[in-house]
């Protein structure tokens, strides 16, 4: 089994968390490394992570990718809850985190790694923090009385833990004295394995700096969430300029490949 992944990314960490709690065996590629650009785009049309290869099957999408993960082994600590209702909630968080979360987060991460010679537009971080304290105060909700967002341990912890250890570092963290349970929450998974692995992973990997990082720094790889949240905020004439001054990368077609 093999993984194609980013340490930054967090599509690829939340299938290498599921991977490692699944105790599965795989080892990995950084399919961002431009040196392994054209390994990536053979198993994945688009050009993201992750994408993984087991026995022959190639899955692309992170979703995707536990789905499979889920069916193939049964037998390994599942990341669904078995309950109709938990299942659901679990799921909705996953999206939530990998649309709405994702997107605002990667939106204003783009003036701290890649290289830019302009300022983020006005009102933009006031705008992720308050799209961000809407999510919060759900987190805050859910987590009533429970340990985990959908009670037991599952994808929704998984797909969100990336993104809530980049909040502080992005300038839209969650406040102690307004969101208790939320701050008890992520502490919590940062104490255990494979959090703390990922942590560790991520640390190292940003810890290099940027210009150390053998990735596209220069032209944005825009996605769907991506832009329409940027367009929600009101940069649509911001997006307009770095299209025309060719700072943009459309994802490929994304075709299937032969079953």
């Amino acid at each position: 089994m093999r993984l194609y992944e980013n340490a930054f990314s967090p599509f690829a960490r939340k299938v290498r968390m599921v991977l490692e709690h699944k105790q599965l065996t795989f080892d990995t590629i950084d399919g961002l490394d431009l040196a392994n650009q054209a390994a990536l785009e053979r198993v994945n049309g688009r050009v993201e992570v992750p994408a993984l290869e087991h026995d022959g099957v190639v899955v692309v999408n992170s979703a995707d990718i536990v789905a499979y993960l889920e069916r193939v082994f049964p037998e390994s600590p599942a990341v669904y809850p078995s309950e109709h209702r938990a299942y659901v909630h679990a799921r909705a968080w996953e999206r939530c985190a990998d649309t709405v979360v994702d997107a605002i987060l990667v939106d204003v991460s783009y003036w701290i790694w890649a290289q830019r010679d302009d300022a983020m537009p006005d009102g933009l971080l006031d705008r992720a923090r308050a799209d961000l304290a809407k999510v919060y105060a759900a987190l805050e909700r859910d987590l009533d009385g429970k340990d985990f967002v959908a009670g037991a341990l599952s994808i929704a912890d998984f797909a969100l833990f990336p993104h809530l250890n980049a909040t502080r570092m992005l300038q839209v963290p969650f406040e102690a004295a307004r969101f208790p349970r939320l701050l008890a929450y992520y502490k919590r998974l940062r104490g255990m394995e494979p959090f703390s692995g990922d942590i560790a992973r991520t640390a190292e990997y940003l810890g290099r700096g940027p210009a150390a990082l053998n990735i596209e720094r220069r032209r944005i790889f825009w996605r769907g969430d991506r832009i329409e949240w940027m367009l929600a905020a009101g940069q649509h004439a911001w997006l307009m300029n770095e299209i025309a001054a060719d700072r943009v990368i459309w994802p490929g077609l994304g075709i299937p490949g032969p079953a």
